[in-house]
This record gives C-alpha cells, sequence and structure tokens, in this order.
C-alpha cells in the first residue's frame, strides 16, 4: 500500500481493542471520519499480528477504486491472483480464501459500501479462517459487525508546567514534531515553543492529517505565527466560538488554510489533480493539468512544491515517480474543481490524453510488453474511470478507441474484466468505424482466452466479414488464424484448415510482424491438432528465431512453449527440456499466470518420463494452486500426457507418498515453483514477505527491509540492488511509515521476528 499522509503514532487503547475484537470477531470495523489515521491503525494491527495467520495478512485498498464491480478485481489483484481466464474475479477469491487463514484489511470502504459489503460478507460466509478489518467512515452494517470507533488522537495538556519529556510522549505532539522536523530539518520542541505547539494540537483536535498540514508550514513559519494564522481562520468561521466547532470543519478550515497559502497556480494544479482516479506521473500531470506553453521544468516546481507541503503522497512504481492524493485531499480538490466550473473541461482533456496515451503505447504494446504492462499497471485506475465516463456519458468513440488499444491488458491481466467492459462499450451507438470493426476481434479473443470457442467463433466471424469489407489486411489476417483457432478448439477441422490456408494468403504479403506470428502460432495449434508434430517442430522454430530476433518475448514464450512440448510428443525428453525451462523463464518475466500453469504440468510430465517421480508429484500439485490462482481450466490436449504421468509417478512412489508430495506441492509459494521447477537455488522470499510484507511492504520494499536488517547502508543497498540511493532512502521512509517505526533498529528487529 502507497505511504499515508499520516504517520502512525500511539494508540495504544485502540490497538488494544481491535486486537481483543478480533480475538472472537470476524470482522472489525475500524470507523471515523477522514483524517484520522484509520489506514495507519489498520496496517499497524495487520503487521503485529500477521504472524498469527498461517497465510499472514493482506491489505486490499479500495481509495482508488471507483467502480464498484471491480471490488473484487481489485480484491485479486492484492492477494496476487490473477483475472486471466474464465473463473469470474469474486468466484477467485472465495476459491482461493476457502481453506486459508488470513488477516484481510479492506481499507477505504466509505464510497463502496455496498460492494465491499457484499464481498466481505461473502468471503466471511465461505472461509472461516479468513479474519477482517475494514476501514471507513461508516459502518457496514454486516451481521457479526463489530465497530471501533477511531477518535483523533490524545491530546495534549493546557497545563503549562507539564515537563518536556512527558509531553514529547503526547500523541499529537510527537506527529507534529515529527513532521516538523522532516520538514525543516532541524525542528524540536522547546520551552519556548512548547505552548504555541500545545495550542496548534489542541485547536486542531488531534486530527493527524490537519496537525500534519500544519507541522510542514514549519520550513517557512514558526509555531506561534503558524497558530496566529489558524487562530485568525478559527474566530472568522464560528465568531469566537471556537469550542462548538465538529471536527470535520476543523479538518476542512486547516485544509482551507494550507490551500489559500498556495501561489495561484498551485491552487489550479491541486483542485485539477482530483482528476486522476489513481497514481499519477509527471507526463499525467503535463497532459491532462497544465495549460499549452508551460515548460516541464516549470511543473515539477509545482508539484515539488505541493509535495513539500504534505498535500499530495509521492510513492515510488516499477521505477518511475508517481503521486497521488490522500483521500481527503481528493474530496477537497473536487470540491474546487467543481467551484471554478472546470469540472466537464478537466473530465474531457482527462479522456483525450489518456484516449491519446493508450494509443500511442497500444499500438506496439505486444513487441514491448514489459515496459507496457508496467505502464499500464501504473495508469489501470485512471483508465478504468475514464471508460466509466464514457459508459456513464454514452460517448462510444473514446470508449471504443481506449478499450481497443488494452486489448494486451485484457489478454494478460484482465480477461473477464475486459469481457465487461467491451460487451458494455460495443452496446453503445456511434464510435469510428475502423474502432469497430476491431472490436469483435478483441471480444473473440478473449472468448478463446475464456474457453468459450463458441461465442468466439461468431465474434471472429464477424470480425472477418469486417476485415473484408473494410480492406484491412491486418485485422483479415488476426480474425482468419484466431478463427482457425476457435474452429479447432470446437471440432470444426475442415473450417480450420479452410481458414487458415485464407489466413496464409493474406498475411505473407502484409510483411507484417504481428500478423506473421499470429499465423505461425495458429498453424502451429492446427499442427497439435492434427498430430502433425514434423510441422509443429518446423514452425515453432521458425518462431523461436524470428521472436528471438524482434524481441516479442509473449511469442518467444509461446513459441519455446511449443517446441518443447512438441518434442516431448515425440519422446524426446532431452530436446525438450530446455526449450521448457527456457519459456518458463519468460513466463515467469511477463508474469503469464496461465502459461506457468502448463509450463509446470509438462515438466511435471517431463520428470515423470525421466524418472523423477517425487519431483514430478511436486510440479504438478504446484501447477494446480496456480492454475486455481488464475482461475484457469487445463488443456484437453494435455490431458492424456498428464493422466500418463500421474499414473507413473503412482506407480514409482505409490498412492501414499504421491499424495503427500502432490500436496507439498500445492502448498509451495509461486515463487518457489518457478524455483522448483527451473533447479535453482533457493532464493525463496521469508515469510514475513509471504505473509505481512507481501500485503504490507511491496516486493522491492521487503527486499530493502532485509537489507537493512543485515546492516547495509543506503549506498550499499543501491549498490546490491541497482537502485539510486536516493530511491533506497524513499523506500526505508515508506517501510518507516507503513510499520510505524522510526528507526532502521526497529525494521531490523522486525524482520528477526518475522522470520523466528
Amino acid at each position: 500500500m502507497p505511504a499515508e499522509l499520516t504517520s502512525f503514532v500511539g494508540r495504544r487503547r485502540e490497538l488494544a481493542e481491535i486486537r481483543k475484537k478480533l480475538a472472537g470477531a470476524r470482522l472489525v470495523s475500524l470507523v471515523g471520519p477522514g483524517g484520522v489515521g484509520k489506514s495507519r491503525l489498520a496496517i499497524r494491527v495487520a503487521t503485529d499480528l500477521a504472524r498469527g495467520f498461517k497465510d499472514g495478512s493482506w491489505l486490499v485498498q479500495l481509495a482508488e477504486v471507483r467502480d464498484p464491480d471491480l471490488v473484487p478485481n481489485a480484491t485479486l489483484a492484492a492477494l496476487d491472483l490473477r483475472d486471466q481466464a474464465a473463473t469470474e474475479p469474486s468466484t477467485l477469491v472465495l476459491r482461493y480464501l476457502r481453506d486459508r487463514e488470513v488477516l484481510l484489511v479492506v481499507d477505504n470502504c466509505e464510497h463502496l459500501l455496498g460492494a465491499a459489503g457484499q464481498l466481505i460478507g461473502e468471503v466471511i460466509r465461505a472461509a472461516p479462517g479468513v479474519r477482517v478489518i475494514a476501514t471507513s467512515r461508516e459502518p457496514l452494517s454486516l451481521p457479526g459487525e463489530h465497530v471501533v470507533p477511531v477518535p483523533p488522537l490524545e491530546l495534549p495538556s493546557a497545563e503549562a508546567g507539564q515537563p518536556l519529556d512527558r509531553l514529547r510522549l503526547n500523541e499529537a505532539i510527537m506527529l507534529f514534531t515529527d513532521r516538523a522536523d522532516a520538514a525543516s530539518g532541524r525542528f524540536e520542541l522547546t520551552a519556548a515553543n512548547r505552548p504555541a505547539v500545545v495550542e496548534i494540537c489542541r485547536q486542531l483536535d488531534g486530527l493527524p492529517l490537519a496537525i500534519e498540514l500544519a507541522a510542514v508550514r514549519t520550513r517557512v513559519l514558526t509555531p506561534e505565527q503558524i497558530l496566529d494564522r489558524l487562530s485568525d481562520r478559527f474566530e472568522l468561521l464560528t465568531a469566537g466560538g471556537r469550542a462548538a466547532l465538529p471536527r470535520h470543519q476543523t479538518l476542512r478550515t486547516t485544509i482551507d488554510w494550507s490551500h489559500d497559502l498556495l501561489a495561484p497556480d498551485e491552487q489550479r494544479l491541486l483542485r485539477r489533480l482530483c482528476v486522476f482516479a489513481g497514481r499519477f506521473t509527471l507526463d499525467d500531470v503535463e497532459g491532462v493539468c497544465i495549460p499549452v506553453g508551460e515548460t516541464a521544468g516549470q511543473t515539477l516546481g509545482l508539484i515539488s512544491s505541493l509535495l513539500d507541503k504534505s498535500l499530495i503522497i509521492k510513492e515510488d512504481a516499477y521505477g518511475i515517480a508517481c503521486y497521488r492524493l490522500h483521500e481527503t485531499m481528493r474530496e477537497y480538490s473536487a470540491l474546487k474543481l467543481r467551484e471554478a466550473g472546470e469540472v466537464e473541461s478537466m473530465g474531457l482533456r482527462c479522456a483525450d490524453y489518456y484516449v491519446a496515451a493508450c494509443r500511442q503505447r497500444g499500438l506496439d504494446a505486444r513487441a514491448k510488453l514489459l515496459a507496457w504492462l508496467g505502464w499500464m499497471n501504473i495508469e489501470i485506475d485512471n483508465v478504468r474511470a475514464v471508460l466509466r465516463h464514457c459508459l456513464n456519458s454514452g460517448d462510444a468513440s473514446r470508449g471504443l478507441a481506449i478499450a481497443r488499444f488494452l486489448g494486451w491488458y485484457w489478454f494478460t491481466r484482465g480477461t473477464t474484466e475486459g469481457v465487461r467492459w467491451l460487451d458494455q462499450l460495443m452496446a453503445l451507438d456511434g464510435g469510428d468505424p475502423e474502432t469497430r470493426a476491431w472490436m469483435p476481434f478483441v471480444r473473440g479473443f478473449l472468448a478463446l482466452l475464456l474457453g468459450d470457442p463458441t461465442v468466439a467463433r461468431s465474434m471472429l466471424d464477424r470480425a472477418i466479414s469486417a476485415g473484408r469489407q473494410t480492406g484491412d489486411g491486418r485485422l483479415l489476417s488476426a480474425a482468419l488464424t484466431m478463427g482457425s483457432i476457435a474452429a479447432n478448439m470446437t471440432g470444426e477441422r475442415v473450417a480450420a484448415r479452410r481458414l487458415l490456408d485464407e489466413a496464409q494468403q493474406v498475411t505473407v504479403p502484409l510483411h507484417d510482424q504481428e500478423a506473421t506470428f499470429g499465423l505461425l502460432q495458429a498453424q502451429v495449434f492446427n499442427a497439435f491438432f492434427e498430430g502433425d508434430l514434423p510441422t509443429v517442430k518446423s514452425v515453432s522454430s521458425e518462431g523461436v528465431r524470428l521472436s528471438r530476433e524482434k524481441g516479442d518475448v509473449y511469442t518467444l514464450d509461446m513459441m519455446l512453449m511449443n517446441r518443447g512440448l512438441g518434442a516431448l510428443f515425440a519422446g524426446d525428453l532431452v530436446e525438450s527440456k530446455p526449450y521448457l525451462t527456457e519459456a518458463l523463464q519468460y513466463a515467469r518475466e511477463i508474469d503469464d499466470r496461465v502459461a506457468q500453469f502448463y509450463l509446470l504440468d509438462v515438466l511435471g510430465s517431463h520428470a515423470a518420463s525421466s524418472g523423477q517421480s517425487r519431483l514430478a508429484a511436486r510440479l504438478l500439485g504446484a501447477a494446480e494452486t496456480i492454475r486455481l490462482g488464475a482461475g484457469a481450466t487445463p488443456m484437453q490436449f494435455l490431458a492424456p500426457v498428464l493422466d500418463q504421468a500421474t499414473e507413473t509417478a503412482v506407480a514409482a512412489l505409490g498412492r501414499g507418498k504421491f499424495d503427500a508430495e502432490f500436496s507439498a506441492g500445492r502448498g509451495l509459494s509461486r515463487d518457489e515453483a518457478l524455483h522448483l521447477a527451473l533447479g535453482e537455488s533457493s532464493r525463496e522470499v521469508a515469510s514475513h514477505a509471504q505473509g505481512v510484507a507481501g500485503g504490507v511492504l511491496g516486493k522491492r520494499e521487503s527486499e530493502v527491509a532485509r537489507l537493512v536488517a543485515d546492516g547495509l547502508t543506503n549506498k550499499q543497498i543501491g549498490v546490491r540492488l541497482f537502485i539510486s540511493e536516493k530511491t533506497v532512502a524513499s523506500h526505508v521512509g515508506s517501510i518507516l511509515n507503513k510499520l510505524g517505526f522510526n528507526s532502521r533498529a526497529q525494521i531490523a528487529g522486525w524482520v528477526g521476528s518475522a522470520n523466528q
């Protein structure tokens, strides 16, 4: 989870109450207004209690989800599952959690109460080993829900004689001094500034977000000056009746104060940033929010200024600096955008920007799949918000354009989600004719991935007709090759051969890389169905050669698998193994879960045929776990090979030992299973990274935490991980914030205890 604005400090009473309730309750909801630190509190509890749950704790972050239908998808992603086959995300989540012992944190439910409540209720009913902590501004109103109100931080005493050492232990004072020191680099609570700091925290009602917004101003103001300006604000608002001011109004007034101190161009940017539903990059800001003519340097300066004032949050993703708004700040910015009369114009600018960005990047998405998926992983929440806006406004032109160029995201990361978007968008009237012509092909491709060749045939027939009518050779080639695969899957061998022959006639003159790769895959698939192993070998070898030459890792993965599988079917164990293991390495690189499942199964079969029965049983068990995690179904023509592998391993081991090894394989993590299949030495993620860190710390943060525990400096960690020292410092800061720690020694202690 990205670090929140508010730090975790104190909260002893709340921590104790939540732990007590979790001992007997399945669902505990932390309820309170925005800015009180509910997320920090939930994450701290999950961090502390994760080791008591066999399968760890996991965080589902809903703050950036705007569509209720996508709550299961967000949960799926948080659990490291994959929408890559026919199983609906909610079904996949329930199936995965059914037999596990997990602490699930579902954060920021307030804007999705119905959808979040429905999924949480289903999880509680289906998975007796799961406990849930939800955070929201109001209860979910589910049976058995235990509500824990989250108050603001403990206020400091107004008594002037309290010793400084005792005052420094107060929660609100701790937060103010911590954030002030981070902002100014030299702040310390003293006898001189104590009255002002105490009164600031008291006037701000102990609200963490309000305290932080005030504290960062110590960069340019003294505590006394901050207090004077806040007092003026509150007196203006209440005409002296400060005691009657509700807490939400306190927070709003504090944000108003911070906002009004901004320069006009900073105010303009802050309100416009609310158009992003999720993370955004500097390029996104320049493309959507900045007037034409302003330079990149000016934009960076504005972003840096808002970041310094804690009005936006920075985090790194895929080696790129990203930013986001705290939810309370997003609501405030949206209000300011409405007041400025810019809602419609900024919505259109945002939509046009993502249409252009998706088109530009999507044209060669397959050839640059890794980089493109990294970009999509950053932008997906923004893209989803634009698609929802297009649906709600009936904007078929923009919606279909985006959906067309997201094809490779749907194919590899969101199969059922892609079907939902396409079915709704294709039902709209209008849109560019060329874009509409491509939609049945994308929908047909998805139907094949979902294991529904009948729907695929219907859609691909429409795409073939559209390709002929429009004269678009690339569309016609793609539809014919995919149509041939669909026909083979429905048992229409004559039609499959006819479509394949026509595809070859259309494709060869195009001299198009993607069309050529599509034709080769259809030829291999057809040869498998016809039992023509020499053709499998020759065509897949050509596919391996061309995809290596072009750097197309998706095609290379498929062709290596085809080449190795063909050799295995031919009984050549020596020749098949290198192709299969290299294919698995690429499937790991692009994180193709379905290919990983197929390859583990095939390598299990290879192990059985090679006399490695124990390894075979474990790989077959591991393949089953990955299959369930992706919602995939076994490939029909592999069934005889896998049945034979099971029989061979059972005969060698005996049923009891086979079942034990199969079960052990099912219990492996995905990383462990891939290491086993590839024969790599153990480099497993520690237990805390699989459990707590898998849900709370990111993968890179987990690596940094372990190296901090080993005593390495930021510079040494940077050298070890091939990242900059500044990036390491950012990761360390994020780890400290997420775990509620103040020192590297605490990180080291946490890593050590997690590994015991």
